[in-house]
């Protein structure tokens, strides 16, 4: 029998979960260290809700396991959710209340009481920077204030787990830039983050190490560098003269890290795969040498590093959205 750490906020083992002859999970494994960011990306279908359901207690695995800081979601519920902060996709807030008052009533539930229950709603305020409008209903708010508002109810109890669906969806970049700071915060506190996006330059910012889903099924788990370096390809455009094209392409190909060529007119197209970006970068001499002894003139350049929609469309065929 494995033996589980308190080192690790969620444990996941061999989990699955079916809906009659549906695998919407099939034998995930994972693991969240604590003060770590993970992120959880996937297509549309590929299980992320299904998965977030049963770490947050609110479904039964079919079989396998999942540990909350060593505990049972379902079985220990109550010691799971004081541990839990979600703020999820749709915001969920009491519109025709103040935030105020929707944040008092947060933490009433949670047990605060006078004085106590007064500092930490002030906390959260400020934590949101909506002190000034505290006493507005919160129907009156725009989308990034409801979205701060939910991150500040979120932690109002101050979980060790902070699960974040779509954290910025909607926003505008000023609200997304305060966000993102929140949520590094958290891990500067030591608390671990879950976060589900679709913005794959947010889980690049953001994530210490990212898990895809594809039919219910982590094809890929590591830190974002990684998999670029990995699944992505670095892309070295050149812009030439007094070189022929089959020849150059054909001296470019049989370098070592040197996946693709293509020559139009008068650029040079080269993707470069599985080296990382420092890598790509000492290998760029190289390459302008190789044009150069061809008789070839280099007019402009530009070294591009791959991206995480380039590994997401790699191992899934579809792009985030789909």
């Amino acid at each position: 029998m494995t033996t589980l750490k308190m080192d690790y906020a969620v444990e996941v083992q061999h989990l699955c979960k079916d809906f009659g002859s549906f695998h919407a999970v099939s034998d995930l494994n994972f693991r969240i260290a604590r003060g770590e960011i993970f992120g959880l990306l996937g297509p549309n279908g590929s299980g992320k809700t299904t998965t977030l359901n049963m770490i947050s207690g609110l479904s039964d695995p079919t079989s396998g396991m999942v540990r909350v800081f060593g505990m049972n979601p379902r079985k220990q519920a109550m010691s799971v959710r004081r541990m839990l902060g979600v703020v999820p996709q749709e915001t969920a807030l009491y519109e025709e209340l103040t935030a105020q008052r929707n944040l008092a009533f947060h933490a009433e539930l949670f047990g605060y009481r006078g004085r106590q229950k007064s500092e930490r709603v002030e906390a959260m305020l400020a934590l949101a920077q909506l002190q000034d409008r505290a006493k507005s209903r919160v129907k009156t708010f725009s989308g990034g204030m409801k979205r701060r508002l939910s991150i500040g109810r979120a932690l109002l109890h101050d979980p060790w787990l902070v699960y974040l669906d779509e954290p910025t969806l909607g926003v505008d970049v000023q609200s997304r830039n305060v966000i993102w700071d929140y949520i590094l915060r958290m891990k500067q506190e030591g608390k671990s983050v879950l976060l589900t996006t679709n913005y794959l330059e947010e889980a690049n910012a953001l994530c210490d190490r990212i898990g895809i889903l594809d039919k219910g099924q982590l094809i890929a788990e590591d830190t974002p560098t990684a998999l670029k370096a990995r699944f992505g390809s670095s892309v070295l455009a050149l812009e030439v003269s007094c070189v022929s094209s089959d020849d150059v392409r054909n001296r470019l190909q049989r370098i070592t890290g040197v996946q693709s060529v293509e020559t139009s007119d008068n650029r040079i197209i080269i993707s470069l795969s599985g080296i990382s970006d420092g890598a790509a970068g000492a290998l760029v001499p190289r390459l302008l040498g190789e044009v150069t002894g061809l008789g070839g003139l280099i007019r402009n350049m530009a070294l591009r590093e791959p991206s995480l929609d380039e590994v997401f469309l790699s191992l899934t065929g579809k792009g985030v959205r789909d």
